[in-house]
């Protein structure tokens, strides 16, 4: 008995709907992506074998690069622009809504209170060579009352520290020693992974 030949139908799949899933999940991640913003100075952290993770929010972070310069942020425009506020009456500057709003923009800065008008009105790379480090002497100490007035913001904030690997380590000393003097002794040193020793 010959055998019935059944004929070959091509197989079509309509893709319109997953062509449209796609667009949409495209179309959101475009819109709910929230870009990093640029740091006031750039640090190359060292490595370590630390798996303790920073949390997103409620951060504040003290970053020393390599020419010892100390750098300043803590999460949030809201918290920042509290922050100004408080140094402005202490510091006994006025600064202007504009300047209060730039402020809550900027993650971090490194500049002196009484130069900070004028960093808050440069843009880009003049911005940034203004910014030299935030005074942490003995004498001239405004890290240690960026650092109490961040607190008094956010008393939930977590501090870490972001060293340079090629930083001098005298001003990460002196920067613990602030917050020593504040009686914080609990702080994240901000390191790379680095593979575990086997």
């Amino acid at each position: 008995m010959p055998k019935v030949k059944v004929p070959r139908k091509s197989i079509s799949m309509d893709m319109t709907a997953m062509c449209d899933v796609a667009f949409l999940l495209l179309t959101f991640f475009m819109l709910t992506t929230k870009f990093k913003p640029q740091e006031a100075v750039a640090v190359d952290i060292p490595s370590s074998v630390s798996e303790i993770k920073l949390p997103d929010t409620d951060i504040m972070t003290i970053a020393v690069d390599k020419d010892g310069g100390v750098y300043f942020g803590i999460d949030g425009q809201k918290p920042r622009a509290e922050m100004l506020e408080k140094m402005a009456k202490k510091y006994n500057i006025q600064f202007s809504e504009d300047e209060i709003r730039e402020f809550a923009l900027m993650p971090s800065f490194g500049t002196p209170v009484s130069s900070l008008k004028q960093v808050l009105h440069e843009r880009g790379d003049a911005r940034d060579k203004l910014q030299e480090g935030i005074p942490v002497d003995s004498m001239v100490n405004e890290l240690k009352d960026w650092v109490y007035h961040a607190r008094l913001v956010n008393p939930k904030i977590k501090i870490a520290i972001k060293g340079d690997k090629d930083s001098d380590y005298d001003m990460v000393a002196r920067v613990i020693a602030t917050l020593q003097e504040q009686n914080i002794n609990k702080f994240n040193l901000i390191t790379t992974m680095e593979a575990k020793p086997e």
